[in-house]
């Protein structure tokens, strides 16, 4: 928490993204035969997942254990995640007339969100919190393609085609979003976090015409609880300056641009999430340190006071637990003040 608001750290603190809980066994065992979005309405095993990795690597911060599309599954939208493909949604968004299915968020449906971030407050003591939405970007990504996309085709058709209903298509989603981020935040969150995990597909000057304006509403709509407000996206380098000017307080960097480039892209005033590839933990102890090393002389080479040790966006469950154990061990040893 001291990190995002950029204020002294006794060392950098470290977070795994979407990496401990996919490659940890106890993870593997207390999922079997549950599907995933069931398994993020069940708040005893919400609390459960979320707390494996705090305990196993001794991490500085807690990730809900959720998923983007829970609150659109949330207002009624037939919706699931299939294993091995993600999202799919059985009736994309497509038309003017579509987007009447999406109602908004109200905190009554959501309230296993309330009961699982009670009882993981209750639990972590002084580890923090971190809550988390998809962008409005992301998800209309998911609802007008109706699943995964490597392109975005129709996405982008709509967003170029149809810039009229494409606003008021993010307008919703950014409503939505900003509403499930405010009952994280008034269950216990200590921070939230914004992922836009496919926004890296866009210009910069599509993004600004075309994605800030909703970005910047969630931002706004929950600025007032006062709790720091993460944003992260995948592929971004090209975007930094821009999401940067946002409204977050901290700016996740993934793994393609230095962190000490990442910062002048972004700007002074922000902190900074990131920067390590998480298939490097593929290689031998002694390059995990060097590739670690790298990303923590860079955030010295800026001021490290407001910088969070990261993993990158990827997921890879056959990551050695054992090897983030040591990743965390390391960085806290190599920054200790």
């Amino acid at each position: 928490m001291r990190a995002c608001r950029r204020e002294p750290v006794p060392h950098t603190p470290v977070w795994f993204m979407r990496q401990a809980g996919r490659s940890l066994p106890e993870y593997l065992k207390v999922r079997e035969g549950i599907p995933m979005l069931e398994s993020c309405m069940r708040p005893e095993l919400v609390k459960e997942i979320t707390l494996q990795p705090v305990r196993r690597h001794r991490v500085d911060a807690a990730i809900y254990f959720s998923d983007i599309v829970v609150p659109l599954k949330a207002i009624g939208l037939d919706l699931d995640i299939k294993p091995g493909v993600g999202p799919v949604v059985a009736d994309p968004i497509r038309s003017r007339a579509d987007l009447e299915r999406l109602r908004p968020l109200e905190p009554g449906d959501v309230s296993y969100v309330t009961e699982a971030i009670g009882l993981l407050v209750a639990e972590l003591g002084g580890t923090p919190l971190i809550g988390f939405a998809g962008a409005p970007f992301t998800l209309a990504s998911y609802l007008v393609e109706g699943g995964p996309s490597k392109n975005h085709e129709r996405t982008k058709a709509m967003m170029y085609g149809e810039p009229e209903l494409w606003a008021a298509l993010l307008d919703r989603l950014a409503d939505i979003t900003a509403a499930f981020l405010a009952v994280q935040i008034e269950a216990g969150a200590s921070a939230v976090q914004l992922f836009d995990s496919w926004v890296g597909a866009l210009a910069p000057a599509d993004y600004r015409r075309s994605v800030m304006p909703a970005s910047r509403k969630v931002f706004d709509a929950v600025a007032g609880y006062g709790v720091p407000r993460i944003h992260f996206g995948v592929g971004t380098g090209e975007l930094l300056g821009l999401m940067g000017e946002v409204g977050a307080d901290v700016v996740g960097v993934d793994w393609r641009v230095r962190l000490d480039e990442a910062a002048r892209r972004v700007g002074p005033g922000k902190a900074l999430q990131g920067n390590l590839d998480p298939a490097v933990l593929f290689a031998p102890t002694e390059a995990v340190r060097a590739k670690a090393g790298e990303v923590l002389d860079a955030a010295r080479a800026v001021g490290d006071t407001g910088h969070i040790f990261n993993l990158g966006h990827g997921v890879l469950p056959s990551t050695d637990p054992d090897a983030l154990t040591r990743l965390v061990e390391y960085v806290h040893e190599a920054t200790a003040r």
